[in-house]
């Protein structure tokens, strides 16, 4: 299958690692030329010389994009380096969790500008220039916590639910300027924050790590979690010729664990 890709200018933010570096992956197997943004100067030299041992090149782009002038900044350098954005997967942004009793201003701050705020400021960046063009794709990959309120993660799923708001409400502005807009939800996607994750709930348990892995692996319909790879195939369809018709759709990829529509 064709999916056009070839040569489109690709900018992804939280591009250093897990689904980000996933979806950088894909994209320049593509042919496409990649550009991934991060925080952390130190994650971007890494998953530049990951990469670049697998023959992939990409443009790096330190930044905080919970800062609107960093994001700016970033994509203009993206832009001079390679040329127009086409793209933008926006993969930046990971919200804290908290107990009940935890919960206040700054609580809710975080969940605003780790997640919310920097996918907002990159659509902010890259929109006006994709406008001029008349083209482009943007797929934002927020996740299931929106969708199903957790109680140790209420800042976080609030940033998510309101990213597919903006995300719905935008594709529907942006369509006359044949701008599609699209979202991904995942649901636990094994990546080193989850595995993170398994080692805490394994050490509270006083199990082994692959003992905490199975039993939150049978909660899932699908029997596993998913894998940054297979995120990073729905987003490669979402910003191809093949989804020319496809926007304001926001699709789960939870295996299966949360029944709503």
């Amino acid at each position: 299958m064709n999916l056009g890709l070839d040569g489109k200018v690709v900018f992804i933010t939280g591009g250093s690692k897990g689904i980000g570096l996933a979806c950088a992956r894909a994209f320049a197997t593509e042919g496409s030329r990649v550009a991934i943004a991060s925080r952390g100067q130190e994650n971007l030299d890494r998953a530049r010389q990951t990469l670049a041992q697998e023959r992939i090149e990409v443009f790096t782009a330190q930044a905080d994009f919970s800062n609107p002038d960093q994001a700016h900044a970033a994509v203009a350098a993206a832009e001079s380096a390679l040329g127009p954005i086409d793209v933008l997967v926006n993969s930046a942004g990971a919200a804290n969790r908290y107990q009940i009793d935890a919960y206040n201003a700054a609580a809710w701050q975080q969940g605003l500008q780790s997640k919310f705020m920097p996918q907002v400021n990159a659509m902010d960046a890259i929109r006006p220039g994709m406008i001029e063009r008349k083209r482009g794709a943007i797929v934002n990959i927020i996740g299931m916590g929106g969708k199903s309120a957790q109680q140790v993660f209420l800042s976080g799923g609030s940033a998510n639910a309101a990213l597919m708001l903006v995300t719905v409400g935008w594709a529907g502005a942006l369509g006359r300027y044949g701008i599609r807009v699209n979202g991904i939800n995942p649901g636990s996607t094994f990546t080193d924050r989850v595995q993170r994750g398994m080692q805490a709930e394994a050490k509270a348990q006083g199990i082994t790590e692959q003992e905490a892995l199975e039993r939150s692996q049978a909660r899932i319909p699908l029997g596993r979690f998913g894998k940054p790879e297979e995120v990073a195939a729905v987003a490669l369809f979402l910003a191809s010729e093949q989804a020319s018709y496809v926007t304001g759709a926001i699709i789960p990829m939870d295996g299966g664990m949360t029944p709503v529509i």
